[in-house]
């Protein structure tokens, strides 16, 4: 068990999208445990997220058996550390099976813990690995296709961490870079004033659907500024693109069905007690009709409660 080293705290930026939350403590309440589980598939980032918790203060911890996590908390607790975060992966497996019920029980006695499941598609992590030169933990270094049983160590992987996902929030770090991940991370545990958080992501269909979408609406079908030259160089941020979309008369109707579908399941994803809803929007390069989407859509519920906006295409030219 290790415990990353100590860094000087990042400067935190204003907020770059619409819907970004704001956390206004209620004066009187009484200080709540914090805890943030940081796990996932091996190579998709769990370092660089955890770093990121600990430059915004949380106290944090690697690889720690599952086992000890109660008594973990529990002594933070008495020394009067507010929040800490924990990686936990396939390396305690045999110990897996029991996490997702302690968790349970753990929020039962009042512990705010928050699953955080990072994710990449395989070929990511195939050429990590290869970057790297680090062995998957459950590769077999007898083997001799060593391609072959790394995808296969991929996969036994996933399986084993599939409940685990099923009850986390996912966040899909394949095209991300570490600066990137490190930011998306801090503004995901930055949310604590809602229930159910709504995050809306643009991308490019041509780069693949994000591994983190419940929800993926196409919006191919609507008009593309791409084709306009003025617009070309622009995103769906800029008025002129803005003004562009508002105009086409299919573009609100794409609006309204997706706004009126939302807000008919929103309530059962609640009673489900789900913490995070990520809503996928699509078109062709991730730059003009998705973003101008994601954007209107954070808009139009950011009095549902918090709301995170990410451009996936946009973001990674940056």
């Amino acid at each position: 068990m290790s415990a990353p080293g100590r860094h000087p705290p990042e400067a935190a930026g204003p907020p770059s999208s619409l819907g970004s939350p704001t956390t206004t403590p209620v004066a009187g309440a009484p200080p709540q445990r914090e805890v943030v589980l940081v796990t996932g598939i091996s190579g998709s980032g769990k370092s660089v997220a955890l770093h990121a918790l600990e430059d915004a203060g949380y106290f944090c911890v690697d690889n720690l058996p599952p086992e000890l996590l109660r008594e973990f908390i529990r002594l933070e607790h008495a020394r009067d550390t507010p929040r800490v975060a924990v990686a936990a992966d396939v390396r305690a497996a045999r110990s897996l099976p029991a996490l997702v019920p302690l968790m349970d029980e753990l929020r039962g006695e009042g512990v705010q813990i928050r699953s955080l499941f990072l994710d990449a598609s395989t070929d990511a992590l195939v050429r990590r690995f290869s970057e790297t030169r680090r062995p998957h933990p459950l590769a077999n270094a007898a083997a001799s296709d060593a391609g072959h049983a790394l995808v296969e160590a991929i996969e036994l992987e996933r399986l084993l961490l599939g409940e685990l996902r099923e009850v986390s929030t996912v966040v899909d770090t394949s095209q991300l870079r570490p600066a990137q991940l490190r930011a998306w991370v801090r503004r995901l545990v930055d949310v604590r004033s809602s229930a159910l958080t709504l995050v809306f992501e643009s991308f490019a269909f041509k780069y693949g659907v994000p591994l983190d979408a419940d929800y993926v609406f196409d919006v191919r079908v609507l008009p593309n500024p791409f084709y306009i030259r003025e617009l070309r160089a622009l995103t769906g941020a800029d008025a002129p693109v803005v003004d562009y979309l508002r105009a086409q008369p299919e573009t609100d109707e794409m609006l309204s069905q997706i706004d009126a579908f939302l807000r008919r399941w929103l309530p059962a994803f609640e009673a489900d007690q789900r913490s995070y809803l990520t809503v996928a929007i699509g078109c062709t390069g991730g730059q003009h009709r998705s973003v101008y989407i994601a954007e209107q859509l954070a808009q139009r519920f950011m009095n549902f409660g918090a709301t995170l906006v990410r451009h996936r295409e946009l973001d990674a030219s940056d």
